[in-house]
């Protein structure tokens, strides 16, 4: 939706943009001031806080606008408005996020650039048809890369996995945990950098996960505080506050989860602190609060618990992972 809001906000027609009831309870205000500032006009709830939002696009203006937050969702949409507005847009953010948004524009042609934390894009750029190949999705891969460095006697190769280097913290954190992780055939497509990833079993230690590294790892943050659960040691998860306004308070609900397995976490104000080394008590009820991602660690979790785990609304798995369960069962099989 966020990155839809840009391409409209440049469009000559009225468009009304909607979702489910999470989608409809995040944060679009944060997307919605810049647009409005390159002459959008946008209106919602809140003053446009939360959709439904209706867009009135138009001629836009380039602008130099610096994010309040490291978010690649609010820099891809203006850097998408700018492909319409004249002259170069600029978006400085306070720390490097995701570059997919660039990588693929600059791949289709589009007159980018990115210096330090500032990233630029003429409006009088033209796309021309390119092919592309979509990689596996580092994010959803991590459940599995987690599965197979926490289950005893567990080796598992990820093929095809996006391993840019905005996106792989995930692979950072586990190595620095004690994680084996080797990477091989290793090739660029469309500027992203895929390769494959094989993961075994190890003994893990507690870590601390702060700083420049948490953009480039906040949806694999859930699935880490389980790795982190079977580690030896202390685990300090911050400067991850953004976890609050993702499908669910990732933050208060990941905590709340992992505690019915035992574990003993504790909440902060921007992330948790996980004391590892417990044994794992399943014949939990989980909730995935409609949160794949929650669904998905709480899965993963259960793997290693004693007893049976039920996790009830795991419908919302199907948002990102179809096939989550079914290649679950697939990989039990292969014991």
């Amino acid at each position: 939706m966020r990155l839809m809001m840009g391409i409209l906000a440049a469009q000559p027609f009225h468009t009304i943009i909607t979702g489910d009831s999470s989608l409809c309870s995040r944060p679009m205000l944060r997307v919605a001031n810049p647009l409005r500032k390159m002459g959008a006009q946008i209106d919602g709830r809140n003053q446009g806080q939360y959709a439904p939002l209706a867009i009135r696009g138009g001629k836009l203006q380039a602008i130099d606008y610096h994010t309040p937050v490291a978010s690649a969702q609010i820099k891809s949409a203006v850097l998408l408005a700018g492909m319409y507005a004249e002259g170069i847009t600029k978006v400085t953010e306070p720390k490097g996020s995701r570059n997919h948004t660039e990588l693929m524009l600059a791949h289709f042609g589009a007159e980018i650039s990115t210096d330090s934390l500032t990233t630029s894009i003429n409006g009088s750029s033209q796309l021309f048809g390119q092919k592309i190949v979509v990689p596996g999705d580092i994010s959803s891969a991590a459940f599995f890369m987690v599965a197979g460095l926490i289950v005893p006697n567990s080796e598992i190769t990820l093929k095809n996995v996006g391993i840019n280097p905005t996106r792989n913290g995930i692979i950072e954190v586990l190595k620095k945990m004690g994680g084996h992780i080797t990477i091989e055939n290793q090739r660029t497509s469309g500027g992203e950098l895929i390769g494959d990833i094989t993961v075994k079993h190890s003994n893990l230690k507690g870590v601390t996960v702060a700083g420049d590294i948490i953009p480039t790892l906040i949806d694999e943050i859930p699935i880490i505080a389980v790795a982190a659960a079977t580690a030896h040691g202390q685990t300090i998860i911050k400067d991850a506050a953004e976890l609050k306004v993702k499908e669910s308070n990732r933050i208060a609900t990941t905590c709340t989860e992992l505690r019915k397995f035992g574990v003993k976490i504790e909440e902060t104000e921007d992330g948790m602190i996980i004391t590892g080394g417990q044994k794992l008590q399943g014949s939990a009820e989980c909730i995935s609060y409609h949160d794949h991602r929650i669904a998905m660690a709480t899965a993963i979790c259960a793997l290693v618990a004693q007893g049976e785990t039920k996790i009830r609304d795991v419908d919302c798995v199907d948002v990102s992972f179809p096939s989550f369960f079914d290649t679950i069962r697939t990989l039990a099989n292969n014991t």
